[in-house]
């Protein structure tokens, strides 16, 4: 796994723990073929660290978290930019952004507040493994 923050590359910070959340990240990886985001969960240092670059408090562990350069994303924003950097079909949620940002993330909320009941929770935070691990940052 990688410790250098690559520079300008999008970067999705997870819940390691979480089933549901790990599961996105296994979502994201094969579709994303220009290899651009790199991954970190958000309770390692590295994920710690940018979430206080950021301003964001640790009350956004429930929450996908999208850094890009001085831009962070998170909730529904973060899903629906990564959708954008995917392109195709995931780019078709672009229209969802015209929602206003409660309501889009109050289906975000009702997700993540029971993502551990409904999809499980691991011991321990997802362990990539081939060229997907150094994309990994911690």
């Amino acid at each position: 796994m990688s410790e250098e923050l690559p520079e300008d590359a999008p970067i999705v910070l997870f819940d390691g723990v979480c089933n549901l959340c790990a599961g996105f990240v296994q979502f994201i990886v094969p579709r994303d073929d220009e290899e651009i985001f790199h991954f970190a969960s958000l309770q390692s240092d590295v994920g710690q660290r940018l979430l206080a670059d950021h301003g964001l408090a640790e009350d956004h562990l429930d929450s996908i978290v999208l850094i890009e350069g001085e831009d962070a994303y998170v909730k529904s924003a973060a899903v629906l930019r990564i959708g954008e950097h995917l392109g195709g079909v995931y780019a078709l949620g672009r229209p969802l952004r015209y929602l206003p940002r409660r309501l889009r993330d109050w289906g975000y909320d009702v997700v993540a507040a029971n993502r551990y009941r409904v999809f499980g929770k691991k011991d321990q935070c997802m362990m990539p493994t081939g060229n997907v691990q150094e994309r990994f940052l911690d």
